[in-house]
Protein backbone atom coordinates (compact mmCIF):
# COMPACT_ATOMS: atom_id res chain seq x y z
CA UNK A 1 0.00 0.00 0.00
CA UNK A 2 1.52 3.26 -0.96
CA UNK A 3 1.38 6.16 1.77
CA UNK A 4 -1.38 7.98 -0.30
CA UNK A 5 -3.31 5.43 0.17
CA UNK A 6 -2.56 5.20 4.29
CA UNK A 7 -4.56 6.99 6.84
CA UNK A 8 -1.28 8.94 7.59
CA UNK A 9 -1.11 9.80 3.78
CA UNK A 10 -3.79 10.61 3.28
CA UNK A 11 -4.22 13.21 5.82
CA UNK A 12 -1.05 15.09 4.99
CA UNK A 13 -2.48 15.45 1.40
CA UNK A 14 -5.18 17.27 3.37
CA UNK A 15 -5.83 21.32 3.20
CA UNK A 16 -7.01 21.71 6.26
CA UNK A 17 -6.10 19.78 9.83
CA UNK A 18 -8.24 20.05 12.82
CA UNK A 19 -5.35 19.55 15.56
CA UNK A 20 -2.07 21.23 16.61
CA UNK A 21 -0.37 24.18 15.80
CA UNK A 22 1.07 22.25 12.24
CA UNK A 23 3.47 20.65 11.26
CA UNK A 24 6.86 19.82 13.22
CA UNK A 25 9.29 21.68 10.28
CA UNK A 26 12.24 23.87 10.17
CA UNK A 27 9.88 27.00 9.61
CA UNK A 28 9.11 26.36 13.29
CA UNK A 29 12.97 27.47 14.26
CA UNK A 30 13.35 29.80 11.39
CA UNK A 31 10.06 31.81 12.75
CA UNK A 32 11.50 31.65 16.45
CA UNK A 33 14.68 33.49 15.10
CA UNK A 34 13.56 35.85 12.66
CA UNK A 35 13.65 38.88 14.91
CA UNK A 36 16.86 37.66 17.18
CA UNK A 37 19.50 39.84 17.01
CA UNK A 38 22.56 37.24 15.36
CA UNK A 39 25.22 38.56 17.89
CA UNK A 40 23.49 37.72 20.84
CA UNK A 41 25.47 35.38 22.48
CA UNK A 42 24.50 31.85 23.03
CA UNK A 43 24.49 29.55 26.32
CA UNK A 44 26.89 27.56 27.72
CA UNK A 45 26.41 25.01 29.55
CA UNK A 46 23.61 25.81 31.32
CA UNK A 47 24.67 29.80 32.06
CA UNK A 48 24.01 32.78 30.47
CA UNK A 49 22.02 35.61 29.60
CA UNK A 50 19.56 33.91 27.18
CA UNK A 51 18.96 30.75 29.94
CA UNK A 52 18.93 32.87 32.77
CA UNK A 53 16.47 35.13 31.82
CA UNK A 54 14.30 32.47 30.44
CA UNK A 55 14.33 30.83 33.27
CA UNK A 56 13.45 33.72 35.67
CA UNK A 57 10.11 34.61 33.40
CA UNK A 58 8.96 31.04 33.62
CA UNK A 59 9.89 31.08 37.46
CA UNK A 60 7.86 34.45 37.65
CA UNK A 61 5.09 32.78 35.79
CA UNK A 62 4.58 30.20 37.81
CA UNK A 63 4.85 31.32 40.92
CA UNK A 64 7.92 29.72 41.92
CA UNK A 65 11.30 30.90 43.51
CA UNK A 66 13.38 29.50 40.94
CA UNK A 67 13.10 27.59 37.70
CA UNK A 68 15.80 25.24 35.10
CA UNK A 69 15.73 24.38 31.85
CA UNK A 70 16.06 21.09 31.01
CA UNK A 71 16.45 19.18 26.88
CA UNK A 72 13.80 16.68 27.90
CA UNK A 73 11.11 16.26 30.52
CA UNK A 74 11.42 12.74 31.10
CA UNK A 75 15.31 14.07 32.44
CA UNK A 76 13.30 16.82 34.67
CA UNK A 77 10.91 14.51 36.24
CA UNK A 78 12.99 11.82 37.14
CA UNK A 79 15.66 14.09 38.50
CA UNK A 80 12.64 15.88 40.64
CA UNK A 81 11.44 12.62 42.08
CA UNK A 82 15.13 11.65 43.04
CA UNK A 83 16.00 15.08 44.83
CA UNK A 84 12.40 14.78 46.98
CA UNK A 85 13.07 10.96 47.97
CA UNK A 86 16.82 11.62 48.42
CA UNK A 87 16.05 14.85 51.14
CA UNK A 88 13.71 12.28 52.79
CA UNK A 89 15.71 9.12 52.96
CA UNK A 90 12.61 7.29 51.61
CA UNK A 91 12.98 6.03 47.39
CA UNK A 92 9.93 5.68 47.00
CA UNK A 93 6.97 7.92 45.45
CA UNK A 94 3.47 7.46 44.19
CA UNK A 95 1.97 8.23 40.40
CA UNK A 96 -1.05 6.96 38.39
CA UNK A 97 -0.96 3.75 36.27
CA UNK A 98 -0.77 5.14 33.63
CA UNK A 99 1.84 8.09 34.78
CA UNK A 100 4.26 8.71 31.39
CA UNK A 101 7.37 7.29 33.96
CA UNK A 102 6.06 4.10 34.14
CA UNK A 103 4.71 3.51 30.78
CA UNK A 104 7.14 5.64 28.37
CA UNK A 105 10.15 5.41 30.13
CA UNK A 106 11.99 2.31 30.11
CA UNK A 107 11.56 1.88 33.74
CA UNK A 108 14.71 4.87 33.94
CA UNK A 109 13.65 6.10 36.86
CA UNK A 110 13.84 2.69 38.81
CA UNK A 111 17.04 1.54 36.67
CA UNK A 112 18.61 4.80 36.91
CA UNK A 113 17.51 6.09 40.83
CA UNK A 114 16.39 2.63 41.94
CA UNK A 115 12.86 4.80 43.48
CA UNK A 116 10.07 1.81 44.12
CA UNK A 117 6.72 2.97 42.51
CA UNK A 118 3.37 2.81 44.21
CA UNK A 119 0.49 2.78 41.67
CA UNK A 120 -2.79 5.15 42.73
CA UNK A 121 -6.06 4.61 41.70
CA UNK A 122 -7.33 2.35 38.94
CA UNK A 123 -5.96 2.95 34.90
CA UNK A 124 -9.42 4.41 33.97
CA UNK A 125 -9.91 7.39 36.23
CA UNK A 126 -7.40 10.45 38.11
CA UNK A 127 -6.45 10.05 41.66
CA UNK A 128 -8.77 11.22 44.12
CA UNK A 129 -8.05 12.21 48.17
CA UNK A 130 -9.09 8.72 49.07
CA UNK A 131 -6.34 7.32 46.77
CA UNK A 132 -3.75 9.46 49.07
CA UNK A 133 -5.54 8.99 52.30
CA UNK A 134 -5.93 4.99 52.07
CA UNK A 135 -2.02 4.65 50.86
CA UNK A 136 -0.82 2.18 52.69
CA UNK A 137 3.52 2.63 51.88
CA UNK A 138 5.76 5.52 53.30
CA UNK A 139 6.58 7.75 50.60
CA UNK A 140 9.07 10.88 49.40
CA UNK A 141 6.59 12.21 46.65
CA UNK A 142 3.22 11.70 45.00
CA UNK A 143 3.21 13.38 41.41
CA UNK A 144 0.09 14.86 40.11
CA UNK A 145 -0.19 14.55 35.80
CA UNK A 146 -2.54 17.44 35.07
CA UNK A 147 -4.60 16.48 32.62
CA UNK A 148 -4.16 12.86 33.11
CA UNK A 149 -3.34 12.25 29.19
CA UNK A 150 -3.58 8.55 28.49
CA UNK A 151 -7.38 8.66 29.76
CA UNK A 152 -8.65 11.64 27.74
CA UNK A 153 -6.66 14.38 29.51
CA UNK A 154 -9.36 14.23 32.64
CA UNK A 155 -8.88 16.57 35.80
CA UNK A 156 -10.05 16.30 39.37
CA UNK A 157 -12.04 19.11 40.85
CA UNK A 158 -9.91 21.97 41.91
CA UNK A 159 -11.25 21.15 45.62
CA UNK A 160 -9.86 17.62 45.05
CA UNK A 161 -6.06 19.26 44.24
CA UNK A 162 -6.53 21.58 47.58
CA UNK A 163 -7.25 18.84 49.53
CA UNK A 164 -4.35 16.50 48.31
CA UNK A 165 -2.34 19.50 48.43
CA UNK A 166 -2.75 20.10 52.37
CA UNK A 167 -2.89 16.14 52.77
CA UNK A 168 0.65 16.06 51.76
CA UNK A 169 1.97 18.93 53.34
CA UNK A 170 0.33 17.87 56.84
CA UNK A 171 2.20 14.49 56.47
CA UNK A 172 5.34 15.45 54.98
CA UNK A 173 5.00 14.20 51.36
CA UNK A 174 6.32 16.16 48.74
CA UNK A 175 3.45 17.26 45.70
CA UNK A 176 5.31 17.20 42.25
CA UNK A 177 3.27 18.36 39.09
CA UNK A 178 3.44 16.77 36.16
CA UNK A 179 2.07 19.71 34.00
CA UNK A 180 3.41 19.15 31.00
CA UNK A 181 0.13 20.53 29.40
CA UNK A 182 -0.36 22.95 32.45
CA UNK A 183 -0.84 26.14 30.33
CA UNK A 184 -3.83 24.25 28.45
CA UNK A 185 -5.73 23.52 31.60
CA UNK A 186 -5.78 26.90 33.42
CA UNK A 187 -8.94 27.75 31.30
CA UNK A 188 -10.87 25.04 32.72
CA UNK A 189 -9.95 25.81 36.16
CA UNK A 190 -10.40 29.70 36.10
CA UNK A 191 -7.28 29.95 37.55
CA UNK A 192 -3.43 31.22 37.29
CA UNK A 193 -0.57 28.99 36.92
CA UNK A 194 0.57 30.26 39.98
CA UNK A 195 -2.30 29.45 41.79
CA UNK A 196 -2.26 26.19 40.33
CA UNK A 197 1.52 25.96 40.91
CA UNK A 198 1.24 27.05 44.58
CA UNK A 199 -0.48 23.88 45.55
CA UNK A 200 2.62 21.57 44.62
CA UNK A 201 6.37 21.90 45.82
CA UNK A 202 7.77 21.28 42.63
CA UNK A 203 6.13 21.39 38.87
CA UNK A 204 7.38 20.21 35.28
CA UNK A 205 5.95 22.02 32.21
CA UNK A 206 6.75 21.18 28.47
CA UNK A 207 7.44 23.96 26.05
CA UNK A 208 6.86 21.85 22.86
CA UNK A 209 3.27 20.70 23.47
CA UNK A 210 0.70 23.29 23.54
CA UNK A 211 3.09 26.41 23.00
CA UNK A 212 4.64 24.43 20.28
CA UNK A 213 8.40 24.88 20.67
CA UNK A 214 10.91 22.78 19.19
CA UNK A 215 11.78 20.90 22.71
CA UNK A 216 12.85 21.17 26.29
CA UNK A 217 11.23 21.37 29.60
CA UNK A 218 10.89 23.83 32.70
CA UNK A 219 11.49 22.58 36.48
CA UNK A 220 10.68 25.11 39.03
CA UNK A 221 10.66 25.41 42.91
CA UNK A 222 12.31 26.39 45.91
CA UNK A 223 16.23 27.96 45.38
CA UNK A 224 17.56 24.45 47.07
CA UNK A 225 15.75 22.32 44.96
CA UNK A 226 16.55 24.28 41.90
CA UNK A 227 20.02 24.52 42.37
CA UNK A 228 20.13 20.48 43.14
CA UNK A 229 18.70 19.76 40.00
CA UNK A 230 21.17 21.63 37.99
CA UNK A 231 23.99 19.06 39.61
CA UNK A 232 21.75 16.14 38.25
CA UNK A 233 21.24 17.62 35.02
CA UNK A 234 25.13 17.57 34.57
CA UNK A 235 25.29 14.18 35.72
CA UNK A 236 22.44 13.59 33.10
CA UNK A 237 24.14 14.78 30.77
CA UNK A 238 21.70 17.55 30.08
CA UNK A 239 23.69 20.18 30.08
CA UNK A 240 24.54 20.82 26.60
CA UNK A 241 27.49 23.19 25.46
CA UNK A 242 24.19 25.41 24.12
CA UNK A 243 20.45 24.93 23.87
CA UNK A 244 19.30 28.08 23.11
CA UNK A 245 17.73 27.07 19.80
CA UNK A 246 15.24 25.21 22.68
CA UNK A 247 14.86 28.42 24.29
CA UNK A 248 14.64 31.04 21.88
CA UNK A 249 11.55 28.94 20.02
CA UNK A 250 9.87 28.28 23.77
CA UNK A 251 10.34 31.99 24.52
CA UNK A 252 9.09 32.77 20.91
CA UNK A 253 5.91 30.62 21.04
CA UNK A 254 5.31 31.42 24.76
CA UNK A 255 4.81 34.72 23.98
CA UNK A 256 2.72 33.81 20.57
CA UNK A 257 0.41 31.38 22.33
CA UNK A 258 0.13 31.96 26.11
CA UNK A 259 -2.84 34.31 25.39
CA UNK A 260 -4.69 31.48 23.30
CA UNK A 261 -4.87 28.70 25.94
CA UNK A 262 -8.89 29.43 26.25
CA UNK A 263 -10.07 29.69 22.79
CA UNK A 264 -7.77 25.87 22.52
CA UNK A 265 -10.01 25.26 25.03
CA UNK A 266 -13.34 26.42 23.62
CA UNK A 267 -12.66 24.82 20.33
CA UNK A 268 -11.54 21.76 21.68
CA UNK A 269 -15.54 22.06 23.57
CA UNK A 270 -17.07 22.75 20.16
CA UNK A 271 -14.99 19.90 18.05
CA UNK A 272 -15.99 17.51 20.96
CA UNK A 273 -19.71 18.06 19.95
CA UNK A 274 -19.42 17.76 16.57
CA UNK A 275 -18.40 14.13 17.14
CA UNK A 276 -20.63 13.10 19.93
CA UNK A 277 -23.42 13.91 17.42
CA UNK A 278 -22.13 10.82 15.26
CA UNK A 279 -23.37 7.47 15.28
CA UNK A 280 -21.08 5.32 17.45
CA UNK A 281 -18.74 7.56 18.23
CA UNK A 282 -17.76 9.42 21.63
CA UNK A 283 -15.13 11.63 23.60
CA UNK A 284 -13.45 11.51 27.13
CA UNK A 285 -14.30 13.38 29.01
CA UNK A 286 -17.91 13.88 27.23
CA UNK A 287 -17.19 18.02 27.56
CA UNK A 288 -13.12 18.63 27.27
CA UNK A 289 -11.46 20.05 30.38
CA UNK A 290 -8.59 21.49 28.45
CA UNK A 291 -7.30 21.28 24.87
CA UNK A 292 -7.22 17.79 24.32
CA UNK A 293 -9.62 14.54 24.76
CA UNK A 294 -9.81 11.26 23.09
CA UNK A 295 -12.36 10.01 20.09
CA UNK A 296 -13.74 6.56 20.56
CA UNK A 297 -15.47 4.84 17.84
CA UNK A 298 -17.36 1.38 18.15
CA UNK A 299 -16.08 0.06 15.48
CA UNK A 300 -12.63 -1.49 13.65
CA UNK A 301 -9.36 0.04 13.25
CA UNK A 302 -9.29 -1.22 9.56
CA UNK A 303 -12.99 0.34 9.21
CA UNK A 304 -12.54 3.44 10.72
CA UNK A 305 -9.69 3.86 8.81
CA UNK A 306 -11.05 3.99 5.49
CA UNK A 307 -14.04 6.03 5.98
CA UNK A 308 -12.05 8.68 7.34
CA UNK A 309 -9.36 8.22 4.32
CA UNK A 310 -12.78 8.97 2.01
CA UNK A 311 -13.72 11.80 3.76
CA UNK A 312 -10.76 13.23 3.61
CA UNK A 313 -10.52 13.02 -0.20
CA UNK A 314 -13.79 14.24 -0.38
CA UNK A 315 -13.07 17.04 1.75
CA UNK A 316 -9.57 18.33 2.29
CA UNK A 317 -10.00 18.03 5.83
CA UNK A 318 -8.24 15.69 8.14
CA UNK A 319 -9.38 14.59 11.61
CA UNK A 320 -6.52 12.20 12.98
CA UNK A 321 -3.25 10.99 10.79
CA UNK A 322 -3.05 7.76 13.51
CA UNK A 323 -5.57 5.41 14.86
CA UNK A 324 -5.22 2.85 17.75
CA UNK A 325 -6.92 -0.26 18.27
CA UNK A 326 -8.95 -1.12 21.30
CA UNK A 327 -8.99 -4.69 23.15
CA UNK A 328 -12.69 -4.50 23.35
CA UNK A 329 -12.22 -4.46 18.64
CA UNK A 330 -12.72 -0.80 18.80
CA UNK A 331 -10.56 2.32 18.48
CA UNK A 332 -9.53 5.48 19.68
CA UNK A 333 -7.33 8.63 18.99
CA UNK A 334 -5.57 11.99 20.96
CA UNK A 335 -6.86 15.26 19.60
CA UNK A 336 -5.07 18.26 20.88
CA UNK A 337 -6.28 22.00 19.55
CA UNK A 338 -4.17 24.58 18.58
CA UNK A 339 -3.90 27.12 15.76
CA UNK A 340 -5.20 25.23 12.83
CA UNK A 341 -8.26 24.64 14.10
CA UNK A 342 -9.47 28.51 13.77
CA UNK A 343 -8.41 28.52 9.75
CA UNK A 344 -11.28 25.71 8.89
CA UNK A 345 -14.27 27.31 7.39
CA UNK A 346 -17.13 25.80 9.60
CA UNK A 347 -19.55 24.66 7.15
CA UNK A 348 -16.94 22.78 5.65
CA UNK A 349 -16.36 21.26 9.11
CA UNK A 350 -19.69 20.68 9.23
CA UNK A 351 -20.10 18.65 5.79
CA UNK A 352 -17.17 16.33 7.62
CA UNK A 353 -19.00 15.39 10.39
CA UNK A 354 -22.12 15.02 8.58
CA UNK A 355 -20.50 12.32 6.05
CA UNK A 356 -18.91 10.72 9.23
CA UNK A 357 -22.35 10.04 10.77
CA UNK A 358 -23.36 9.02 7.58
CA UNK A 359 -20.99 6.48 6.81
CA UNK A 360 -20.68 5.08 10.22
CA UNK A 361 -24.67 4.36 10.30
CA UNK A 362 -24.45 3.11 7.30
CA UNK A 363 -21.42 0.74 8.24
CA UNK A 364 -23.58 -0.15 11.20
CA UNK A 365 -26.34 -1.04 9.41
CA UNK A 366 -24.28 -3.26 6.97
CA UNK A 367 -22.76 -5.35 9.26
CA UNK A 368 -26.42 -5.85 11.35
CA UNK A 369 -27.22 -7.53 7.91
CA UNK A 370 -24.44 -9.63 7.13
CA UNK A 371 -25.13 -11.13 10.67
Amino acid sequence: MTEKNTLLGAYKQTDYQVSGHGGRNIQVLKDALENVDGELESDMYGSGKIIEEFQYKMAHYLGKESAVFFPSGTMAQQIALRIWCDDKGVKKVAYHPLCHLEIHEQDGLKELHHIETVLLADKDRIIQLDDVVNMKEDIACLLLELPQREIGGQLPDYQTLEDISAYCRDHKIKLHLDGARLFEILPYYQKSATEVCGLFDSVYISVYKGIGGIAGAILAGGKDFTEKSKVWKRRHGGDLISLYPYIVSADYYFDQREDKMNQYYEDAKELAGFYNQCHAVSTTPNVPVSNMFHVHFDGAKEDIESVLISIYKATGIGLTGNIRGTKNKGCYYEVSMGDKYSAIPKESLKKVFQMLDEKLLKNHKQKRYDQ
